[in-house]
């Protein structure tokens, strides 16, 4: 699909665009008072946020975008990628839109840039939110995608133009427990907007970057943060989430037995009610 036809399709009535490092980053920019920032995860989008998206903006100003790489915003210009590089576009990003202060949410390799971002720039952070978040590398153990990616024989899937739908759709039936919720419009949006083009040969980059392992330096964070976690994530361990609850100075954690690896898409309506209680503590 070219990029005008998906631009027509995915984008909303109050989508906007912003020129940042000679890309065009698509985002949202919703409601009033204090700022909640939304980051994606790997092989998403900012539409992953839909339902929360509205609910949160009934009660706050709510952000959230394409990340470089990904989405209808695509890849970078020199097509490289780093956690640096992802910091500094979220930092600039915010900087362009004047917000001084915000609260954090980020959902996998999101929530790897959330928690890095708060190493960073922790006096900008009020609160964070951390949902099935990336960052621990135990023994190299990446998520599902980053190893095929990662992988010689099995990278080739990420080279070809398309990558077929029923992979599509099997991806999202390991992320999300409740398979009803895998339906022909979710599968294909996350297959639109994966060959939205340079996004596919962008993942392959992303995955085969040199990510490393900071975790040492959540131990210094003070920001309060919620870690919510579905126990039934195919790709990264709940047993992440205890190490999380060990390292961080001041976190809470929930547990969504029954889910899987993207929570604010299976249970939207519960996981945004824990957010807002949190918010509002």
């Amino acid at each position: 699909m070219e990029l005008s036809d998906l631009v027509k399709k995915y984008t909303y009535e109050d989508s906007k665009f912003i020129d940042l490092y000679g890309i065009s980053i698509h985002y949202l920019d919703r409601g009033e008072g204090e700022v909640v920032l939304l980051l994606h995860g790997v092989f998403s989008s900012l539409h992953t946020f839909e339902h929360w998206f509205d609910i949160l903006s009934q009660n706050y100003r709510v952000i959230t975008l394409d990340l470089p790489g990904f989405g209808l915003t695509g890849p970078t210009i020199d097509n490289e990628y780093d956690m640096e590089l992802y910091i500094d576009y979220v930092h600039e990003f915010m900087s362009k839109l004047e917000v001084e202060k915000f609260n954090i949410v980020g959902n996998s390799l999101g929530g790897w840039i959330a928690w890095e971002y708060a190493v960073s720039y922790e006096s900008k952070i009020n609160k964070m939110i951390l949902l099935n978040s990336a960052g621990y590398i135990h023994n190299g153990v990446f998520p599902l995608p980053f190893v095929i990616a990662q992988t010689p024989v099995l990278r080739r899937v990420f080279n070809y133009e398309i990558v077929p739908k029923v992979v599509v759709r099997r991806f999202l039936r390991q992320v999300i427990c409740d398979q009803k919720r895998v339906n022909d419009e979710m599968v294909d949006r996350y297959y639109d907007l994966i060959h939205r083009e340079g996004n596919l040969e962008a993942f392959s980059r992303i995955a085969n970057s040199n990510f490393k392992q900071n975790t040492k330096a959540l131990r210094n964070i003070k920001t309060p943060t919620l870690v919510l976690w579905g126990g039934k994530d195919a790709w990264l361990s709940c047993d992440n989430a205890d190490c999380f609850k060990n390292d961080l100075q001041n976190v809470t954690v929930k547990l969504y037995h029954e889910v899987g690896h993207i929570p604010m898409e299976e249970i939207p309506e519960e996981s945004a009610r824990d957010v807002l209680f949190f918010l509002k503590k």
